[in-house]
């Protein structure tokens, strides 16, 4: 997402070369994984481009269903769940991205209007076709994930989930478990907050998207920065930076617990990283659940945002 530059980045460093040497680094990190959207921009042929040659080497995972995303001040979001529409969307995908298949093929969001049936039903036979090997969900609610699963296996369901992006523990993770699904956070590093690097309001661009967001409405903004300060104590004790102390707390919750920071330097892609090689103890974990957070993660958008639900068939 970060090479569609929605929190105000400017051009620099989506360039084909800047994507190439970002691209290229993580691979000799030992990075595998590699999570676009066709809403985000050029991001599918920016991507096409820095793979080609090295395509056996990444697993790529892409998502389908927003037709108009979140504007300022703009119309609701659309999301779209038909079946031709699945469809039409992987052939623009492949033919963006460069490649025959798609390893991991989500829906970005469902949809109100038609039953996830219908949608996964199309999903499972691109997988029949070769052009898909595996699918996934993102924001879907309890009851959707289990109702696609019992149509075709589903491999993965991505949601936010952080140290101040609780709510998935409730229901979605204990049914990811119980279902043998991997779970896949977005926004790990708390929209940006949990690296320590923003201190104000000021640190955030005009047209940066997280200014409408209720985290980040001044009186919240203020209480949140309790939290951020213990994420850095906690990093300190490990001589380690706040954002890899937030990525190791995710990634022991579960062996597959895949949390995807995105970037678009080099040097965060580093340190990122070597969240890996971090270990928290008991007593941090704990302290880190324990987090208060003030604001909703969202703007009420409706149109099945977070956790939607579709109609049953």
């Amino acid at each position: 997402m970060s090479f569609a530059r929605p929190y105000g980045q400017t051009e620099e460093h989506t360039t084909d070369s800047g994507a190439d040497a970002l691209i290229g680094r993580a691979l000799e990190l030992g990075v595998t994984l590699i999570d676009t959207a066709d809403l985000y921009g050029d991001s599918e042929e920016i991507i096409g481009k820095a793979v080609a040659g090295r395509r056996d080497k990444v697993v790529i995972a892409t998502k389908f269903g927003i037709v108009r995303g979140i504007t300022p001040d703009g119309p609701p979001p659309v999301i779209n769940g038909r079946p031709e529409y699945v469809r039409e969307r992987i052939e623009r995908s492949l033919t963006r991205l460069g490649t025959d298949h798609v390893d991991l093929y989500y829906q970005h969001r469902v949809d109100p209007d038609v039953p996830i049936e219908e949608t996964v039903g199309a999903m499972a036979a691109l997988v029949t076709e070769g052009k898909v090997r595996f699918i996934g969900l993102s924001e879907a609610a309890p009851d959707t994930i289990r109702r696609a699963h019992a149509v075709h296996p589903v491999s993965a369901v991505q949601t936010e989930w952080s140290p101040w992006s609780r709510d998935i523990e409730s229901e979605v993770f204990p049914l990811c478990r119980e279902l043998g699904i991997a779970v896949v956070p977005y926004s790990p590093l708390g929209r940006g907050m949990l690296t320590g690097r923003i201190t104000s309001l000021a640190d955030l661009p005009e047209n940066d998207y997280r200014r409408r967001m209720p985290r980040f409405a001044q009186q919240a903004f203020d209480a949140n920065l309790a939290a951020v300060e213990a994420v850095r104590e906690i990093a300190g004790a490990h001589a380690a930076a706040p954002g890899q102390v937030a990525l190791a707390w995710l990634m022991a919750k579960a062996p597959d617990v895949v949390p995807i920071p995105g970037t678009l330097h080099v040097s965060r892609l580093e340190e990122n990283t070597a969240a890996a090689d971090l270990v928290l103890t008991p007593e941090e974990i704990a302290r880190l659940d324990a987090l208060p957070v003030a604001g909703a993660r969202e703007s009420e958008l409706g149109h099945n945002w977070s956790y939607g639900v579709t109609p049953r068939p």
